[in-house]
């Protein structure tokens, strides 16, 4: 079966939502414009979405504001709030098929990886928050015997969040799951890439009880949309995952406005350090080969800057090559095809182009290195592979956020420690090593927010996830996250 037609078909399996969820209804953008969703698959448009603006922001923060000063979700009872939750996790569950295929149709992910792993992780999340909704506790301070301190955690109000289109509804839940959890009303601004998913689910969370205004919808571009939230004088936070350059606009934009809360978690350009004791040359080179190669590379945590010891680099890096000439792209909508598309055309474009700027500026092009299945109308590129690539190219500065590993050699661990953080982002980085001592110096001697040894991606809902420097601030996952979405608030009772 073609490509087009097995979009056809998965067309004909899912419900498609291509308007604003706004006070819990859908309804087309004020201004009737609306923007094309191109699937990566084919090329083909699968349906236009409503493209919102500040007018429609300012329809969805009055009904979030409204929900939240009602207390309709803030003031509901802890165990009742939980309950919701845990059906709203359900009804995710038993749509989980027509997620994946959404999601697959509108990025180019393998339907295996939707599937098997972001709605899997989805409900993981929802489920996770719900359950802390009624476990977490307040807070008695040391006061004095005439005194009576208490802490309490209340919701910050209306939250709006900007998620990215390379996990289009997982890094959403991220942020809609906590922050109801603690009692907000939210306003989600999806990516004008990758929106099915996300107005689909707000209609799955008005089925489970979650009230009319308290999850919102706005799907558009970010200059209309995502700029008119971070301006909005009535939105007290929001929370932002996408590059570095948009996270320094939202906080110019909060600062602009009503000093809002910002957490932000942008950039990457993580080190995978190599070194000659790595315990298993196999499983690491696999392992170091799919932390770039996994979604097309088009993960904030991919492990593109391979930085392997120069006595094992040739070896090591032949392995990491071998496994990069066996990926080739494919159907995502084929359950066997572990390599997908590209999410759209100027993506594409933008990683072709740093390949090209990796030839010139000198950087030994092992494998990989342009378009594939060009004549299926998707945007697909080869896995690919640069050597002799020095810590300062574009291409080892820069967030590509495709399919490339500029492996760097390095002589020592000090020297390794060197390249590995030189460089603005903070997000991710990984070492493999025999020796615990060296696992244990390179843990605190790399500068980033998550650090992993011997293996790449390491993490679970339990555990939080974010960066250090221009990678961002402010935590996901784990009850970490709770604080973003929350105001701490210092009661002292005089007793007489």
């Amino acid at each position: 079966m073609s490509f087009s037609a097995n979009v056809k078909q998965a067309l004909s399996k899912v419900t498609i939502r291509n308007q604003a969820f706004i006070d819990g209804k859908f309804q087309p953008s004020a201004s009737g414009v609306t923007m094309r969703c191109v699937t990566p698959i084919d090329g083909s448009v699968v349906t236009k979405i409503s493209a919102c603006d500040a007018g429609d922001v300012n329809q969805a923060v009055e009904a979030a504001r409204r929900s939240f000063e009602k207390g309709v979700w803030r003031d509901m009872a802890p165990r009742d709030r939980r309950d919701v939750m845990l059906a709203f996790a359900e009804n995710i569950d038993r749509h989980k098929e027509e997620l994946a295929l959404l999601e697959t149709l509108d990025m180019g992910k393998p339907i295996f990886n939707t599937t098997h792993v972001d709605l899997r992780l989805v409900v993981q999340a929802v489920r996770y928050y719900a359950e802390a909704i009624d476990k977490i506790y307040d807070e008695i301070g040391p006061s004095p015997r005439d005194a009576v301190s208490m802490i309490v955690r209340e919701p910050l109000g209306v939250i709006a969040a900007v998620t990215p289109w390379n996990y289009p509804l997982l890094m959403a839940s991220w942020k809609f799951a906590p922050a109801l959890a603690a009692g907000n009303s939210i306003i989600m601004k999806p990516p004008e890439q990758a929106s099915l998913t996300m107005l689909r689910t707000a209609e799955l969370a008005a089925e489970a009880g979650i009230p009319e205004g308290v999850l919102n919808v706005v799907p558009g571009d970010g200059e209309a949309a995502g700029a008119a939230l971070a301006l909005h004088e009535d939105v007290d936070g929001i929370v932002f995952t996408g590059s570095t350059a948009v996270g320094k606009l939202i906080m110019g934009y909060a600062a602009q406005s009503n000093m809002k809360r910002v957490a932000l978690e942008c950039g990457g350009k993580s080190p995978q350090i190599v070194m000659a004791d790595c315990p298993d040359f196999d499983a690491a080179a696999q392992a170091a080969a799919w932390a770039v190669f996994y979604d097309q590379g088009q993960v904030c945590t991919a492990g593109s800057r391979l930085l392997i010891q120069q006595e094992i680099k040739q070896a090591f890096l032949d392995k990491v090559a071998t496994v990069a000439k066996e990926l080739v792209p494919g159907d995502p909508l084929d359950p066997g095809t572990r390599f997908g598309a590209i999410v759209d055309e100027t993506q594409m474009n933008s990683v072709l182009d740093y390949i090209e700027k990796g030839k010139n500026e000198g950087a030994t092009l092992v494998c990989g290195g342009g378009q594939m299945l060009d004549n299926s109308g998707g945007y697909y590129v080869a896995p690919t592979v640069f050597d002799g690539v020095d810590n300062q190219m574009i291409i080892a500065q820069e967030e590509i956020f495709g399919p490339v590993i500029s492996a760097i050699a390095f002589e020592s661990f000090d020297d390794a420690m060197r390249i590995a953080n030189d460089t603005m982002y903070g997000l991710a980085a990984g070492v493999w090593t025999s020796d615990v001592n060296t696992a244990h110096k390179a843990a605190r001697a790399l500068r980033a927010g998550n650090v992993w040894v011997n293996c790449w991606n390491g993490s679970d809902i339990t555990a939080p996830f974010g960066g250090f420097k221009q990678s961002g601030f402010g935590r996901d996952m784990s009850l970490h996250a709770l604080d973003k979405y929350t105001e701490l608030k210092s009661i002292w009772m005089q007793l007489s």
